[in-house]
């Protein structure tokens, strides 16, 4: 297809740049004002090789560490890339693309997703976390499955948008704690049956917005793990670690799926 690059002045002239948080006129379109760049708040070093827990600098001595909780209960999945903690600005961002239905800001947080991405040898599946069919229908869409569908563009992997799918519909998990989030989710995630030849013994990034208690992700690696897939790598655009957020700014409760 052709490249529509020359309409961009067109499309600026109609539709000028604007930060989608703020408002603020920006020089082009797709990105964030400075001032709202700058209240995001990016995983840093050093972090728990695994799921990007923040550490303090006296508990690094040298090469790749793993947090208290990862050598406790090691995880099911390879490691985890946030794009963000979760604060007021991820949140607020989460909830334009979202609840807002501005899917237009699917570019941007894939973009910021991407470049938290580790090397990823071989072929990979890229698969989203699920919705159910009648939350599906209420929202029009799956905001996972969008992001999805754009990181395996940009890293050239092959998409499997159906690899699992949520059979029970469950209640809102904003709020509840991460036992009852887990016991909501119990038996909720399958792997698609059609799609079982693809997973076994496929590795897999799975691909989601927000990731809180991580309940949902355990669902879906064990759902994963039951087709037979080999290792599972977890992408998100924001990532809830209450500690790390002292200085990132306090947000409210996290986004439920």
């Amino acid at each position: 297809m052709a490249s529509l690059a020359f309409l961009t002045p067109v499309i600026d002239l109609i539709f000028p740049p604007r930060c989608p948080l703020c408002g603020d006129a920006l020089a082009q379109q797709g990105g964030l004002c400075a001032a709202c760049w700058t209240k995001l708040a990016v995983p840093g070093e050093p972090a728990c090789s695994t799921c990007q827990r923040p550490l303090a600098d006296s508990m690094v001595r040298s090469g790749e560490v793993q947090c208290a909780p990862c050598m406790a209960e090691p995880p099911g999945h390879a490691g985890i890339a946030a794009a963000t903690l979760y604060n007021d600005t991820s949140r607020e961002l989460v909830l334009a693309f979202k609840r807002g239905k501005r899917i237009a800001l699917a570019d941007l947080l894939t973009r910021l997703m991407v470049r938290r991405l580790p090397d990823l040898e071989g072929e990979w599946l890229v698969i989203p976390v699920p919705l159910h069919r009648w939350r599906l229908w209420e929202r029009g869409f799956n905001q996972s499955a969008l992001l999805a569908e754009r990181i395996a563009k940009t890293i050239r992997q092959p998409l499997v948008v159906d690899g699992l799918e949520r059979r029970k519909r469950t209640p809102s998990l904003g709020g509840l704690g991460k036992r009852a989030r887990a016991e909501a989710l119990r038996g909720a995630i399958t792997a698609h049956p059609r799609r079982a030849d693809r997973l076994k013994g496929a590795k897999v990034l799975l691909v989601d917005d927000v990731m809180t208690s991580g309940a949902t992700t355990d669902a879906c690696l064990a759902a994963l793990r039951k087709a037979g897939a080999g290792e599972v790598r977890i992408a998100c655009f924001a990532r809830v670690h209450d500690e790390a957020l002292d200085q990132a700014g306090r947000a409210d409760a996290p986004l439920a799926a």
